[in-house]
């Protein structure tokens, strides 16, 4: 069966049968114009039976350099994430809207997260939800999730299509909760759960396209061919993101291979376009 150790293939009780493996699959609250209840999976994994977490803390590569007068964005590389994140502050909301891609697949395995969400550049926990598009040989699959990293991450269980117009926001409601919330206005759905988080200092506020984790010896996974995904609308504190004069990111691989490109910023609006699996 592959990626995410899910594939929605019967739920029943609130538990998943996948393979004559059963997966507890608890309930959370969904909203889509009605009052409505959604099965979920936990602890997805890869084909090889590895954990996926598409979301994480970044792996840094380069730390921020200082931009110039005149120059972009400051700007750092690490080995999973591009994007922008914005630092200097304490953030309570983040949020962004974007066009699902489509993924190109040929053979193997590949992985690409598209999600939004508070710490994880200067942190150690990452408070996000977003979608994927993952390749399993010439298939190519998408989804929702959402994680309280370092828990594990957990699929929402909705349909997502390439092409499907997804908005996403991460709120700090106070008293350690944070709402997540994201919808596909392509498909009519609408997903939203608080959780609670003790300690997060909420440092950083980002929109990340990401090489999730992890392989059988924790390292990041390659990068599904997505081509290219635009954000727009991308706020922090209700503000819009470039005001905060966020760090732009770009992907390369530990051997220093560039992996996709991080346009420039302009409001709240930028795009990623993918070069190599890495």
């Amino acid at each position: 069966m592959g990626l995410r150790a899910r594939k929605r293939a019967l739920v029943i009780a609130g538990s998943t049968v996948i393979a004559g493996f059963a997966l507890v699959a608890p309930a959370y609250a969904a909203t889509s114009g009605h009052s409505a209840t959604t099965a979920v999976t936990s602890a997805p994994t890869t084909a090889s039976g590895a954990h996926l977490n598409p979301g994480g803390v970044i792996r840094h590569l380069t730390r921020p350099q200082t931009a110039q007068s005149g120059a972009r964005n400051a700007s750092s590389t690490s080995t999973n994430w591009s994007g922008y994140a914005a630092t200097g502050r304490t953030f309570t909301s983040v949020a962004s809207s974007w066009t699902e891609p489509t993924g190109t697949c040929s053979s193997g395995s590949q992985y690409s997260s598209f999600w939004v969400g508070l710490d994880g550049y200067n942190s150690n926990s990452v408070e996000q939800t977003g979608t994927d598009v993952d390749c399993s040989g010439r298939t190519a699959q998408y989804y929702a999730w959402y994680e309280m990293y370092p828990a594990a991450s957990v699929e929402i269980n909705h349909t997502v299509r390439p092409g499907d117009k997804i908005s996403a926001s991460v709120t700090y409601a106070g008293s350690n909760s944070y709402t997540l919330k994201i919808a596909d206005s392509t498909q009519g759905w609408t997903y939203s759960t608080s959780k609670k988080l003790s300690g997060a200092p909420r440092s950083s506020a980002e929109v990340i396209t990401e090489a999730p984790c992890c392989t059988a010896s924790g390292g990041i996974l390659p990068l599904a061919d997505f081509g290219k995904v635009s954000y727009t609308g991308s706020t922090a504190n209700g503000s819009t993101l470039s005001s905060f004069s966020p760090t732009e990111i770009t992907m390369v691989s530990a051997s220093g291979k560039q992996e996709d490109s991080t346009s420039a910023l302009s409001g709240g609006s930028f795009s990623n376009t993918w070069l190599s699996k890495g």
